[in-house]
């Protein structure tokens, strides 16, 4: 085979038409029930290990800042496994189509047990926060790529209740990651937080290698390589890159207004808008098509993967220390209290993916969640120290509820308006833009949070020392009469105006604006999520494989009558044209 250029006329055929895209390997494989079951308990391995990994490392922080004496330095340690994470999501999806499926998991796997080894050997926190970014250049993209596979051995009918359990399992390792990491922390060594989801990681790549049976994509590696964006590439890791650092860095490290901030913000912007338009206008197989976006059910789930990555962030962050700071809970009961939002994800979740494999129709358990989740929201951010436990728990539920039924149901509408060439990268976006939700949604509530408190505390006779620290830490709060207040130089009746007038006022704004967001994603999915029916058997994509067999069949005959052209599962050209040019040689 000899990759074409792209004026789509290749070096030793040029009686051949322009190309006008690539025509990849499909890799679906639709097996039967067993089979799915076996490969679902290894991708599932997969997913607890990604989910677990970020918590049981965000519980152990305070050891391990301890242990290094990091300071202020160790909010990197996550904030470079988030920036990794985020930035490749979007290019594994293309590359799973040029390599195969099962070696971009198994490379993302590999890529995460190596960073994650690593960080549990560190010596210094530097070493720390360069094996997390590594680690992440791995860890964040399994997800995506086990929603991918789903997607080649499952058809779009049955994929829902799949999906559903997926779900399920991020809940679940959200729910018992603290738990393990506090112990691990605090019994064992914080070193083992890095170290104990390799065996799990291990024991899934086991299962990928030798039990996933996916088409194997044929051809030439160097036309493999060829065949990637590597300008795309670099654009999209450069500028996602340079839009997350000022947001780690916003309001926390260095102010909203300072250069350092705002130059990389910029540039950054800059460098996504040449991104699109290389992808739109130079690309030979971009890495993000332009073209999804005409679809609106594409850019109406993307709407509501922002809104689902910020509100459902912002909650598992803010939520615990609301519980502690806000309303006087223990850790413990703090914990407790945060159950019922995993354990409404992981019902709604199954039940939702259950529903839409019964009944072919995703549209209104999308909106009604939504909707459910703008309720719970909205009523979250009238909680006082006097609301009935009872009640508190409910809405947690509620909110949980409303987050399940929108996470996985969302994947399959993307999906599902799609041709199946174009279906990894719309997965893989679909996991970007939900991720840098997240991300932005820690800037924006700690930004909001903290101007509450500074403004609360701006009228009082308080050194700009406790300020400083009552912003960065306002468990102290909790605490009317501690010695921590009283070594500030902040009295009980000036902790009770703080908490009262800067912190819940912080947390009301930000789960108003929550409720907003939500009703937002409602009112977008209501009208521009359109159904597509989900075919119980193979889905209507297998068209497309039919067309791409039909084009390699008419590319075999062209290669008897032409001996210097040679082929492989990686096609370029237009298979209509191709047919038609072939039968006018023959004749």
């Amino acid at each position: 085979m000899s990759i074409q250029l792209e004026s789509g006329y290749s070096s030793d055929t040029p009686q051949q038409p322009p190309a006008k895209h690539l025509v990849l390997t499909d890799q679906t494989n639709l097996l039967p029930f067993r089979t799915i079951i076996t490969v679902f308990m290894g991708l599932s391995l997969c997913i607890i290990v990604s989910t677990l990994d970020s918590v049981i490392v965000a519980t152990a922080l305070p050891t391990i800042s301890t242990a290094f004496k990091a300071g202020s330095i160790i909010s990197w340690v996550p904030s470079a496994y988030f920036l990794t994470s985020t930035a490749f999501q979007p290019i594994y999806g293309r590359l799973s189509d040029i390599f195969g499926r099962k070696q971009a998991l198994c490379f993302a796997i590999c890529t995460y047990t190596i960073g994650s080894l690593a960080a549990g050997f560190s010596r210094n926190i530097i070493e720390l926060i360069i094996f997390r970014a590594i680690a992440g250049a791995g860890g964040g993209v399994i997800l995506p790529m086990s929603q991918i596979i789903m997607s080649d051995i499952v058809s779009l009918r049955e994929r829902g209740k799949y999906q559903g359990i997926i779900g399920g399992m991020m809940a679940i390792g959200y729910a018992i990651g603290p738990l393990i990491g506090g112990a691990l922390s605090q019994k064992v060594s914080w070193r083992w937080c890095f170290w104990i989801t390799l065996p799990i990681a291990i024991c899934a790549m086991v299962v990928v290698i030798f039990v996933l049976p996916l088409k194997p994509v044929q051809g030439d590696i160097k036309k493999k390589l060829l065949a990637v964006d590597y300008l795309g590439a670099m654009l999209t890791l450069s500028g996602c890159v340079l839009v997350m650092l000022p947001l780690i860095w916003g309001g926390v490290t260095f102010p909203w207004s300072s250069p350092v901030v705002l130059a990389p913000l910029f540039c950054g912007l800059f460098l996504m808008v040449v991104f699109c338009i290389w992808e739109w206008k130079g690309a030979r197989l971009p890495i993000i098509p332009m073209y999804i976006f005409k679809h609106v059910t594409i850019v109406a789930v993307y709407i509501g993967m922002f809104v689902n990555g910020f509100v459902f962030n912002s909650s598992l962050f803010y939520l615990p220390q609301f519980f502690q700071v806000g309303l006087g809970f223990s850790p413990i009961r703090s914990g407790v209290f945060l159950l019922p939002l995993p354990v409404g994800v992981t019902v709604s979740s199954f039940i939702a993916g259950v529903v839409m494999s019964h009944t072919g129709r995703y549209r209104t358990l999308v909106y009604s969640g939504f909707a459910l989740w703008a309720i719970g929201c909205g009523c979250l951010s009238i909680v006082t120290p006097k609301t009935s436990q009872g009640l508190l728990a409910f809405l947690m539920l509620l909110c949980g509820v409303g987050a399940g039924m929108t996470q996985q149901t969302t994947t399959i509408a993307a999906q599902a308006c799609v041709p199946r060439k174009d279906m990894s990268v719309v997965t893989a976006v679909r996991n970007f833009v939900r991720q840098f939700g997240s991300l932005l949604s820690i800037a924006i509530s700690s930004t909001l949070i903290n101007n509450f408190l500074r403004k609360s505390m701006d009228g009082l006779p308080i050194p700009s020392s406790s300020i400083i620290a009552v912003i960065d830490t306002p468990a102290v709060l909790g605490r009317l009469n501690s010695a921590k207040l009283a070594s500030l130089g902040i009295s009980p009746a000036q902790a009770a105006y703080i908490l009262t007038d800067g912190y819940n006022r912080g947390f009301k704004w930000l789960f108003i604006l929550n409720a907003c967001l939500t009703s937002v994603a409602t009112l977008t999915t209501i009208f521009m999520l359109k159904h597509k029916e989900l075919s119980k058997g193979v889905e209507p994509a297998k068209k497309e494989t039919e067309d791409a067999s039909s084009a390699e069949k008419v590319l075999s005959s062209t290669e008897e009558l032409s001996k210097d052209v040679s082929v492989s599962s990686l096609h370029i050209g237009d298979p209509e044209k191709r047919e038609v040019d072939d039968r006018e040689r023959v004749s």
